[in-house]
């Protein structure tokens, strides 16, 4: 692999270098993290490689082979599965979602109850459609969320729980018989609506999630590091993850030798499953600043991806506005939603470099990418830490490498 020299794309290689010392001191020798990854690319260049810290406990160091699980960052990627249908004239954007998957029909807005009562709902004011999945609308929510009685039940019934009784079909049915939070397109909600979607690709390819991903995305764009369930023979390059509890410290979640990441999944996650390397994840994200191609491999058209990178938030609104979540992968201020993306529509209100119409999400192991289609530049940042909100580590990446370009 290739890095190429900085100053030739229009990048200062000592601003650059900043950033790995900010990550040593800051993160990596206060413990904060244990390991930290950064690829900065510009146009199909990698300029930036760097790799600090253990994979894992008293292990080796991190390297380009190295492993992780990268969380919500799987949701794009089910974003553009999805969205491949589309461009087969399968399905479409304003498809109601029960006319995929009838077990959705006829779901109720909440109107009262829950913590042993039973629940009272009110029909939604517009049906579910599929656009709502992608840009999070959809009135669905997470159990982690701790805010309402809808995701109460969520973990009440472990409705999340990739390693449980329930396979994707059952989860979805599962998910019919609780209230929506609000009715859909009327407010923003971070959930498991890309879950759902990743039924919805099932049920109109007629492919399971896990192959359809490898056969039509993974091995056309040669992502041969990307997977749900860690082959054997690669286990051994499986990081180390850890959870941060208050008053502990970092307490390992999820040790690399003997990860849940190593047995199949029942309920197979297209909202944050996977597991990849930062090369691969680039590779993606690469195919994204073309277009929707990548040497000879055409996943997407241009216009598609054009389409997805656009704000989709009703009334071109930001999410300060439309957001109803405790928890998001982004800032709010100045930040639209896209169809599997969070996009940037107003760099003054989001008080960070960027350009208008910069498109990236997170993952809940604190890793994140994004992708500038104006200044053609990206990012992949891989760690294994959650929650992922607990440090402003995305915000000093992306200040930082813009403060690079010269």
């Amino acid at each position: 692999m290739k890095i190429a020299k900085p100053e030739k794309h229009g990048f200062d290689p000592r601003r650059l270098a900043a950033i790995d010392a900010l990550l040593k001191e800051r993160y990596l020798d206060t413990g904060g993290f244990a390991q930290a990854q950064l690829l900065v690319a510009r146009d199909d260049q990698i300029v930036h490689f760097s790799h600090q810290g253990t994979a894992r406990e008293g292990g080796a160091a991190v390297d380009e082979g190295s492993l992780f699980r990268i969380a919500s960052m799987t949701k794009p990627i089910t974003s553009v599965a999805f969205m491949m249908l589309v461009e087969e004239a399968k399905v479409a954007l304003d498809t109601p979602v029960h006319h995929v998957l009838p077990e959705l029909k006829g779901v109720g807005v909440y109107d009262g109850g829950g913590a042993g009562v039973p629940f009272m709902t009110k029909p939604a004011q517009a049906p579910m459609r599929m656009v709502d999945l992608l840009r999070h609308t959809a009135g669905f929510t997470y159990g982690f969320q701790n805010r309402s009685n809808i995701d109460a039940a969520h973990r009440e019934l472990k409705l999340e729980n990739w390693h449980g009784n329930l396979d994707l079909d059952g989860f979805v049915a599962e998910l019919g018989k609780l209230p929506l939070e609000f009715s859909p397109g009327s407010a923003w909600n971070y959930s498991v609506a890309t879950d759902v979607l990743g039924l919805v690709v099932e049920r109109v390819s007629g492919m399971k999630l896990p192959r359809f991903f490898e056969e039509r995305i993974f091995a056309p764009l040669k992502m041969h590091d990307t997977f749900f369930t860690v082959p054997a023979e690669k286990i051994d390059r499986l990081t180390d993850c850890y959870t941060l509890v208050p008053g502990k410290g970092r307490q390992m979640f999820d040790r690399g030798a003997e990860s849940m990441w190593s047995v199949p999944f029942r309920f197979m996650s297209g909202g944050g499953g996977l597991v990849s390397t930062a090369l691969d994840y680039h590779r993606f994200c690469l195919m994204c600043l073309n277009g929707g191609e990548l040497d000879g491999a055409r996943i997407l058209g241009r216009k598609t991806l054009e389409l997805m990178t656009q704000n989709h938030l009703p009334g071109n609104a930001d999410l300060s506005t439309m957001s109803r979540s405790l928890f998001s992968e982004t800032q709010n201020a100045g930040t639209g939603f896209g169809l599997g993306f969070a996009v940037t529509i107003d760099p003054a209100r989001s008080m960070m470099p960027g350009s208008v119409g910069e498109y990236y999400w997170g993952g809940m192991f604190s890793t994140a990418f994004f992708v500038d289609p104006v200044e053609r530049i990206s990012m992949v940042f891989m760690t294994q830490l959650s929650p992922s909100m607990i440090y402003p580590i995305r915000r000093e990446l992306k200040t930082m490498i813009y403060a690079a370009l010269t």
